[in-house]
């Protein structure tokens, strides 16, 4: 219970709010849309950007991908060195908004931007970024991390800088109503592991942290009962608002944090072109049951406070638990599509994970490659 927070960003939350953004930023700033492949333009969500940016000088920039890369931001950071950009407002998902932060970094550096995700650069200012939350999974619209793709090597690294720290997240649920569903349920995973990572660890007496953890997750497993009938205002402004709270530093302040499952996951991803949320799912439950004697005492709290197991729930059945809530959302734990063999499949996972010297994760650092491949060979089908 050491900790020093701090969120700045203001949110504007609920319908309608998109035209907050006119007295969000500064009338002088010379702003750059950042967006995805076009959604906005078919959602009304362009539109409504588009009116309140009345006034200002601004730009676009489209294209970002999910899982965004290098070799497209690096693009857009040109744009905004070319043209004195000032402002960055991201308009998407986490996907979005992370590449608009790798963007708003760069663009103030002049050497390579990827120097700042293998550490070579330390990132001491960048421009100046809101955003408009467009898919709620990542809570990236408020907090300093971002994870960026390198398609030419197949890496995918984070950063976490305050200088990236969006200074205001419009949220307006509307904006869900033409989500498709896989989306919709890729959201509700990631908010789950997010909540998970800083909570299954070791039980360390933070009652604040692991009660609105808990509160959370129960949100999620609620949402995530009632997802046949989603399309309702009161579902949607719920999976936003919670999506956020899981990753706004709040439930991670001062406690131990895992992140072995997200580390794990981007080989996936950076390899196989897994979604992020999919990824997560598949090494989730594996990864559990690899770590349960360490997390046992705050898995059979999550069994009695969150799933309603009793006063003498298992660690192995709040395991179970967990992977039958993403059964009933039909998400795989277990992965099918690598090209050759498991033991190929395995084997490129640990090679990532080697070069990119995630040798020692979780709360712990206890996964070392042994572990991870132990892991790897239950979740890979």
């Amino acid at each position: 219970m050491q900790f020093t927070y701090s969120n700045p960003t203001t949110i504007f939350f609920g319908q309608g709010q998109i035209a907050a953004i006119k007295n969000a930023i500064p009338a002088d700033k010379k702003v750059l849309m950042i967006y995805g492949g076009g959604s906005i333009k078919k959602n009304g969500v362009y539109e409504q950007v588009k009116t309140a940016l009345e006034g200002y000088e601004w730009l676009e920039f489209s294209g970002v991908e999910p899982n965004p890369t290098k070799e497209t931001l690096d693009k857009a950071v040109q744009v905004v060195k070319a043209e004195n950009i000032d402002f960055i407002l991201a308009v998407g998902g986490g996907s979005v908004i992370d590449g608009s932060k790798y963007v708003a970094a760069a663009a103030t550096y002049e050497g390579d931007g990827w120097d700042i995700l293998t550490r070579k650069h330390t990132v001491t200012e960048a421009v100046a970024i809101g955003t408009v939350l467009t898919l709620p999974a990542t809570g990236s619209e408020s907090n300093c991390g971002a994870v960026i793709t390198k398609a030419e090597t197949q890496d995918k690294l984070a950063f976490m800088t305050p200088y990236v720290h969006p200074q205001f997240a419009v949220m307006d649920p509307d904006v869900m109503k033409t989500l498709p569903e896989n989306q919709l349920l890729n959201g509700l995973v990631d908010a789950w592991v997010h909540t998970c990572e800083q909570y299954i660890t070791k039980n360390t007496g933070a009652y604040v942290q692991d009660a609105y953890a808990e509160g959370l997750l129960r949100s999620l497993k609620t949402l995530g009962e009632q997802f046949a009938d989603r399309d309702n205002d009161e579902w949607r402004a719920n999976l936003m608002w919670t999506a956020n709270q899981a990753l706004n530093g709040l439930i991670g302040a001062g406690v131990p944090q895992d992140w072995a499952t997200h580390m794990l996951g981007h080989e996936f991803t950076a390899l196989w072109g897994v979604a992020h949320a999919r990824s997560l799912a598949i090494v989730q439950p594996s990864l559990l049951r690899n770590q349960i004697e360490a997390k046992r005492e705050k898995l059979e709290q999550m069994g009695r406070n969150v799933f309603s197991l009793g006063a003498d729930c298992s660690a192995e059945q709040t395991i179970d638990a967990i992977e039958q809530f993403y059964h009933q959302l039909d998400v795989a734990t277990h992965f099918e599509q690598y090209e050759t063999s498991k033991e190929a499949a395995v084997s490129a996972v640990v090679q990532q994970l080697d070069k990119h010297g995630m040798t020692a994760l979780g709360e712990n650092g206890a996964i070392t490659l042994e572990e991870s491949e132990k892991i790897l060979n239950s979740a890979i089908a």
